[in-house]
């Protein structure tokens, strides 16, 4: 079964981006796409989509309101179609909501826990697929299209939740294996982290090292987030050292590190408006 899909994001290179992904994945038919709050409650009424991949933060009516304003609008659509005979009112249906967001690993993890799928940017495709069977899933085992109102006020909860409230502070050093040792180094040391095979390398001026950290998203999580950037879904980097930014294909950029084999690090599609902000490009 084809699913129905809405993108909803402020920045158009998201929205290309996992439009492309979603194309790659296959089975997902994106009926249009919004860069705004407002848009988003409009086509979702419109098209009644089986999914809608949204933005957690955009200008003007972010995620959260989003889902208010539908939520408040099933109430009243159910208050006014309730016949007069005591009999139950329908139920408007709600589609699936998929959030995309770079927020704090702590409430991503919270949006999993409540069952509500999640795409942290950089976009991944094994990700995005994973993201679309949950969907499919979640379809299979209930009235199509629904969401449980439980899981959207566990969400709507969130927002009144100060932004990294349950976030611990970072530690000032990491320890990184180099061989048989443990090296425990100052995190302004770290130029860039990568994963390969599964397994998270860790590049310094020096040296190079392994994490026992299973994910960047956990490495992410204890490093600090004014200076790492995950620029691309396989590399952070640490923005003190990116020593030349280099134009590439298709308006794309990379990343030229200062460590010793002075390597390049793509720039997804997704992060491009990030690194335009970040050195007034």
């Amino acid at each position: 079964m084809t699913l129905s899909a809405l993108i909803i994001d402020d920045e158009q290179l998201a929205r290309e981006e996992l439009a492309y992904l979603l194309a790659e994945v296959g089975g997902v038919d994106v009926v249009a796409t919004g860069a705004n709050g407002i848009e988003a409650v409009e086509l979702i009424e419109e098209h009644q989509p089986d999914m809608v991949f949204l933005d957690v933060q955009m200008p003007g009516l972010d995620g959260f309101a989003v889902i208010e304003k539908l939520m408040a609008r099933r109430a009243r659509s159910s208050v006014d179609a309730a016949p007069q005979a005591q009999l139950a009112p329908p139920q408007v249906a709600l589609p699936q909501i998929v959030f995309a967001t770079a927020y704090d690993q702590y409430a991503v993890r919270a949006f999993d826990v409540n069952a509500v799928d999640y795409l942290l940017k950089p976009f991944d495709r094994a990700r995005v697929e994973q993201a679309v069977e949950r969907v499919r899933g979640r379809l299979a085992g209930s009235t199509p299209g629904s969401l449980p109102e439980l899981q959207i006020e566990s969400l709507l909860r969130l927002l009144n939740r100060p932004q990294g409230a349950s976030r611990t502070p970072q530690p000032a050093k990491l320890i990184v294996q180099a061989q048989s040792r443990l090296l425990l180094i100052d995190q302004a040391e770290i130029c860039f982290a990568a994963i390969d095979d599964g397994v998270i390398r860790v590049v310094t001026q020096n040296f190079e090292g392994s994490s026992k950290c299973r994910t960047l998203e956990e490495l992410l999580d204890l490093l600090d987030p004014a200076v790492f950037w995950r620029a691309h879904r396989g590399f952070v980097v640490n923005i003190n050292h990116i020593r030349e930014v280099v134009p590439w294909f298709k308006s794309s950029y990379q990343l030229r590190m200062d460590d010793k084999q002075k390597t390049e690090i793509p720039v997804s599609r997704a992060q491009t408006k990030r690194l335009r902000e970040l050195f007034n490009l």
